[in-house]
């Protein structure tokens, strides 16, 4: 069977279209690696940041100003970048000793933008329940507005998620029991 030209440049067209759709998805999965890439080894400098800081306040005590000396030195250094005022090398202080056990948890903190991070640590005291968060938030995809929206709303409490001893306390049985009333939405 002989095809004539229009249903060459048919199959054509759509072998292209075809193609091009691939590629499209490549180039978008590879920037999408690419930006999490970069947000991990920035999230990673953060920490180290901050456990530095953490170090050297033990070693030399508050009175020193480590974090308002630490600031002016950066900016001073790298004008051209953003991230070193105090306000941040506090955030980054407060990180580093929020995810203390970072090179464990690195995976799920490193997953997270900055922003998320800085948000978690101001609404937030307890470590098991800014991990909880930070889990639901890759889990769900959250953009920072519903991340706070979940927090001010304590879904954590909601979903029964938030920290127990039930167990540490109870017998398998009665600790899921225990969890699963927690959860059930009539008694949240």
């Amino acid at each position: 069977m002989v095809k004539n030209k229009n249903e060459v440049a048919h199959q054509d067209a759509e072998g292209y279209a075809i193609f091009l759709v691939s590629l499209k998805e490549r180039i978008q999965n590879s920037q999408q690696r690419a930006a999490l890439a970069v947000n991990g080894e920035l999230i990673l400098l953060y920490w180290d940041i901050g456990n530095e800081i953490l170090k050297r306040q033990a070693e030399q005590g508050w009175g020193a100003k480590v974090i308002e000396k630490l600031a002016t030195d950066l900016k001073t250094a790298f004008p051209e970048l953003k991230g070193f005022s105090t306000r941040n090398l506090k955030y980054m202080k407060a990180f580093a000793n929020s995810w203390a056990d970072f090179p464990i948890g690195q995976q799920l903190a490193a997953q997270l933008p900055w922003f998320h991070h800085c948000l978690l640590l101001d609404k937030i005291n307890d470590r098991d329940t800014i991990r909880w968060y930070a889990q639901a938030c890759i889990e769900h995809g959250w953009s920072r507005a519903v991340l706070q929206f979940q927090i001010e709303s304590k879904l954590h409490i909601r979903q029964g998620a938030a920290p127990n001893n039930f167990t540490k306390n109870l017998a398998a049985p009665q600790s899921d029991l225990a969890k699963a009333v927690l959860k059930d939405p009539y008694c949240s």
